[in-house]
């Protein structure tokens, strides 16, 4: 099997040369781009697995960069995990509103980023098998959830979905006409351990509804209660 294709933006030449290094060692094939615009360059001519991106560069931001990714319809796929002195609530709303998979706030340790990256490319890179039609498979119509692959298909169209938003979504088909409250949600799907803002929930329905095309008018939402699926 071929290794994941990582991008890494940032200004910072001294960064870049140590993430490279790093997550060449772990195996990945890696390329470093000092801005947006080289970066732009590059995932023309190359397909990315994974874009690692700062938040903060020069004249064209880590967001702008990643919101042209997005409504781009040939790297709008890409996997993106920020890298950001900015700490606040809602610089990491905005990115995860962006579409970012995963945001790793500085100052943050080498090992962490290999470990996030890791995570993130385990999720977006699954084996797309079409599903078996046994007892792991939910079926909605011509929405299929996989439960051993943990894979989402409309149509046998397989739809890219993070971890979180295909565990909400099992959550949702898997008891249709229930509404969680954001708690119990935040209960089920990240644990009591974790701790994360309520706002997060919306976020991710959010993103899954566009993904789920009209199948996404079927998550309901009861205001100030929660969300649920009806059939």
């Amino acid at each position: 099997m071929k290794p994941a294709k990582i991008l890494v933006v940032d200004d910072e030449d001294t960064l870049c040369e140590v993430l490279r290094f790093n997550l060449e060692v772990t195996g990945y094939d890696v390329d470093v781009a000092q801005s947006a615009e080289e970066a732009l360059t590059k995932i023309s001519q190359t397909p990315y697995n994974l874009i690692i991106l700062d938040v903060m560069m020069g004249e064209t931001s880590g967001f702008t960069l990643a919101r042209k990714l997005k409504a781009d319809k040939d790297t709008k796929d890409i996997p993106i995990i920020f890298l950001t002195a900015k700490d606040s609530e809602d610089d990491m709303i905005a990115g995860l509103n962006i579409g970012a998979d995963d945001y790793i706030f500085k100052p943050y340790t080498i090992r962490n980023i290999v470990a996030r990256v890791g995570t993130v490319l385990r999720r977006t890179m699954p084996v797309e098998e079409e599903p078996e039609e046994d007892k792991n498979v939910i079926h909605v119509g011509e929405l299929s959830i996989d439960t051993t692959s943990r894979s989402v298909y409309i149509n046998g169209n397989y739809i890219r979905m993070p971890r979180k938003e295909y565990e909400i979504l099992k959550l949702f088909v898997s008891t249709p006409g229930r509404v969680y409250t954001r708690e119990e949600i935040l209960s089920k799907i990240w644990g009591d351990d974790v701790v994360v803002i309520p706002r997060v929930v919306d976020v991710n329905v959010t993103r899954l509804r566009k993904k789920l095309g009209d199948f996404g008018d079927r998550i309901m939402t009861r205001s100030g209660y929660g969300y649920g699926f009806e059939l």
